[in-house]
């Protein structure tokens, strides 16, 4: 499993699955989760992301499947809502890293792709010469209307975004719902990413952290997604908030078509051609170096595969 050729359709999967309190380990036919109540199987080729909260424990052979059926992992805190480790993609290509890395570092491309982003989401024509910071200007009157504009339609008090992840009971509901339902989407959109064979933290909106570029994907969404779904979810008074905004989400993601939206609209908004496995010269899966120059100039790699048992055997 070395191109994304060879990888399960990410469009074909179930969007998440948070798990806590439990044990995760591999059997003949798949996975399987326990606990106190019992087994409960999980066909390992359907999930693209699998979150794992506290009280979780994860076998070896499990974690191996999953990265051989390119599910993105992540280790969470309770209900998901911060995320402390995540696994990596699954594939070797840096095809459409470069070019990403490419777009982001040249800074008119950066401002167009910026541009696309912002037009991708309000249906508005922007100054010609609107720059970066005006553009997060509009973008954060238009994000702030929209929080108004669905507090006044499920008739809920909204004081504006304020919680802290230290003293999480002691934000109010709207926050809480938020969070929890800005993280599965966060999550999907941070699978999709690698899965693809981007970088998470090259940005173009967001810059500087480790997840820019989930940020600026998971905002195409953002509001007609999540936040709609956290603002009905916390009007409909439900006993789990938490638990009630991650399962609105799980159906409303489906709804909306994201799992097959969201790579083909990466692609847009970059403005970028599936040329991956196409380019002559590209390495997948081998290890070059440039010890391995042929006395004709050109360059041998050495094929490696994973053997069952996760070690590197040359073919």
């Amino acid at each position: 499993m070395r191109t994304l050729y060879d990888l399960p359709r990410f469009s074909d999967r179930w969007s998440f699955l948070y798990l806590e309190m439990c044990k995760i380990d591999k059997d003949s036919e798949g996975l399987l989760m326990h606990d106190a109540r019992g087994r409960v199987p999980i066909p390992i080729d359907q999930l693209s992301l699998l979150m794992l909260g506290p009280g979780t424990s994860i076998t070896h052979p499990a974690i191996y499947a999953l990265a051989q059926n390119n599910c993105m992992i992540t280790w969470t805190a309770q209900d998901g809502v911060r995320l402390y480790a995540h696994s990596m993609g699954g594939t070797f290509s840096a095809t459409r890293l470069l070019e990403q890395a490419r777009l982001a570092s040249i800074p008119d491309l950066r401002l167009g792709i910026a541009r696309r982003m912002y037009q991708f989401r309000f249906a508005e024509k922007l100054p010609a010469a609107a720059t970066m910071e005006e553009l997060r200007g509009l973008e954060g009157r238009r994000v702030r209307d929209a929080y108004r504009l669905l507090a006044a339609e499920y008739d809920l008090k909204w004081e504006g975004r304020n919680y802290d992840q230290s003293s999480w009971n002691k934000a109010d509901p709207l926050n809480r719902a938020l969070s929890t339902a800005n993280a599965c989407l966060y999550g999907i959109c941070h699978a999709a990413i690698v899965s693809s064979g981007f970088s998470p933290a090259i940005g173009f909106i967001h810059t500087g952290k480790m997840l820019s570029f989930v940020y600026d994907i998971a905002d195409l969404y953002k509001i007609d997604l999540s936040v709609r779904t956290a603002f009905r979810t916390v009007a409909e008074h439900p006993k789990n908030l938490e638990r009630a905004v991650r399962e609105a989400c799980r159906s409303d993601f489906h709804l909306f078509g994201i799992m097959q939206r969201i790579i083909p609209d990466i692609m847009e908004v970059l403005n970028v051609s599936d040329t991956l496995g196409k380019i002559n010269g590209e390495f997948e899966g081998k290890a070059v170096s440039m010890a391995d120059r042929a006395e004709d100039g050109s360059v041998s790699g050495e094929s490696f595969e994973s053997d069952s048992a996760g070690t590197l055997e040359e073919d």
